[in-house]
């Protein structure tokens, strides 16, 4: 299981094999419990916490309760333990045709920023976080792998589902080690056309 989050084990200070270990324990429990919560607000539905196995059931339940729904609005994203859900919930978002946003009180990584590819309309407001890092999966990381390793597929596939071009795939790998995350400047937001609309100033 892939997954993109920044992990806050303590455990470091012991060694590789026991951050490892304790990176393990951390994702096991943020997927046997309801981490993330789908809150509607009008046509938003705010998204807070850690993606995770349960993500995509808990979105289509919010969906079917709040049909009106046209955008999503991330707010506290720390990332994905489940990759290969975050994905799948990514293609759903596109596939209903809904937005994505953040404010400037919004602060998104890894998965998070996934995520946000997503909407067919992007937007973004001045003072937002969206931070970027390699996946990781036990002690192997994604940056570890060539580009011709099938494991770079399923995010190849999105990311140029949602943006065009696999370029932004490519960077994130390289922005960040698995274990820190790498806050994008506004220069490189644009670079990779992570908006389809003008940042908002406040």
């Amino acid at each position: 299981m892939n997954r993109r989050f920044v992990a806050v084990c303590g455990a470091a200070v012991f060694g590789l094999a026991v951050l490892a270990g304790c990176v393990q324990l951390e994702v096991a429990y943020l997927n046997a419990t309801d981490t993330i919560e789908f809150e509607a607000d009008g046509g938003d539905l705010l998204v807070n916490g850690t993606l995770n196995s349960r993500s995509l059931v808990a979105f289509e339940q919010a969906m079917i309760e709040n049909p009106n729904v046209t955008r999503l609005v991330l707010m506290d994203v720390p990332g994905s333990v489940d990759d290969e859900i975050n994905l799948q919930l990514g293609h759903r978002v596109r596939d209903l045709g809904l937005d994505t946003h953040v404010t400037a009180e919004s602060d998104i990584h890894s998965g998070g920023t996934d995520l946000f590819l997503a909407g067919v309309e992007r937007s973004m407001e001045e003072g937002a976080v969206l931070g970027v890092h390699s996946w990781g999966a036990g002690n192997l990381q994604g940056r570890d792998l060539p580009k011709s390793d099938p494991d770079h597929a399923s995010y190849v596939i999105y990311t140029k589902r949602m943006l065009g071009s696999d370029a932004f795939y490519w960077f994130t790998l390289e922005a960040a080690p698995v274990e820190d995350s790498h806050v994008m400047s506004a220069a490189e937001i644009a670079k990779y056309r992570l908006l389809t609309k003008p940042v908002v100033k406040n």
